[in-house]
């Protein structure tokens, strides 16, 4: 059974404004290291998936962005959402392209901006996933809680199973959506909780006769789009619901076997989350590009390359952010209040910052 890596990259990434943009979002945007998001992301995948076996779903705005960001892929292997509607018609549109070219595939799904260490555990924990979508299985990944997150939904494991490539695997209890901090402690405390990574495994065959059993709207509305084209493709997605793999699909069917990742893992879905990410000064000042902290304590400092020098003096607890025609200051804690600026920016009007 022939492997291949799926990567879904039509996020907008309005959480990581100004630096991330509608033109060149999250995944797109060095926001850590020199490479982009999805560059590294692909980079992870090899020599697991080579190149030929790697597809990336974005949205027709984004793909010859994303074609020039990886030309080791084919053109064909960017394939354009004409419209978002979220993992489940993302994760169709990839399986029904996949099986015109292997029906007997299996594949990895997974997200494109996400921090992942040590690759050798990631490819681990993909082998294993694959080795129990090879058997039928629709498979998920868990992450193991290292604090009680409330911005994470969770998978409730039951009882375990044998391991694959060193990797513990469960069937899953159910799926269990954001808690509130008091939920979120008694999890971590359960130890049979894991954090729902997104990341997926599963086989063609499996896949497709799951999806036509749970959302079969989704299938019969893309299958003939697929094969007809650009222009079909776009009046399907116009009828499709905008609904996540994991309501549409893993939240509904029987059986669903968890893996335990043998790595670290962060979405980075804020500022606030950056902040951990980068090395601090004696002062819990963490900086990127031309920026200094004088006399300022535990805040974070962005230059984006086209930024004017940034300082910060007698500052505390600030995430600032500068770009050639934007500054965002925020205090730390508070990131997730980003796309509320990002909408209002939108009602007035202010394309040119978004």
């Amino acid at each position: 059974m022939t492997a291949y890596a799926v990567i879904m990259a039509g996020g907008s990434g309005t959480r990581f404004w100004p630096l991330s943009r509608a033109a060149r979002p999250k995944q797109l945007t060095a926001i850590l290291g020199p490479s982009t998001m999805l560059a590294a992301t692909v980079a992870r995948l090899q020599p697991l998936f080579p190149p030929e076996r790697i597809l990336v779903v974005t949205t027709a705005t984004l793909a010859e962005a994303t074609r020039r960001e990886l030309p080791m892929l084919g053109a064909e292997q960017v394939l354009a959402e004409p419209l978002g509607r979220d993992t489940a018609p993302c994760v169709a549109l990839a399986a029904l392209h996949l099986a015109a070219r292997d029906p007997a595939a299996s594949l990895v799904m997974l997200p494109a901006d996400h921090v992942i260490s040590p690759v050798d555990g990631f490819q681990r924990t993909l082998r294993a996933a694959l080795a129990w979508a090879a058997r039928g299985q629709l498979v998920t990944v868990g992450i193991r809680p290292t604090h009680p997150a409330t911005g994470y939904g969770y998978l409730q494991l039951a009882e375990p199973l044998p391991d694959e490539h060193g990797c513990q695997a469960w069937r899953v209890a159910r799926f269990v959506e954001k808690p509130d901090r008091a939920r979120a402690e008694q999890y971590l405390a359960s130890g049979v909780y894991r954090w729902n990574a997104g990341i997926f495994a599963w086989s063609l065959p499996t896949l497709l006769a799951a999806l036509a059993r749970h959302c079969p709207e989704i299938v019969e509305t893309l299958r003939p789009a697929v094969a007809a084209g650009e222009a079909a493709l776009a009046v399907a997605y116009e009828r499709l619901p905008r609904i996540s793999i994991d309501y549409a699909l893993m939240e509904r069917a029987e059986g669903i076997i968890a893996v335990d990742a043998a790595f670290a893992w962060d979405d980075v879905g804020s500022w606030d989350a950056l902040y951990e990410h980068l090395p601090a000064d004696s002062a819990g000042c963490r900086t990127r590009g031309r920026a200094l902290a004088i006399d300022s304590r535990d805040c974070l400092l962005i230059a984006a390359a086209d930024a004017p020098d940034l300082v910060a003096v007698r500052c505390q607890g600030l995430s600032v952010v500068a770009t050639r025609d934007a500054v965002l200051v925020i205090p730390r804690g508070e990131a997730q209040a980003v796309k509320d600026a990002v909408e209002v920016l939108r009602r007035q009007g202010r394309g040119d910052l978004l």
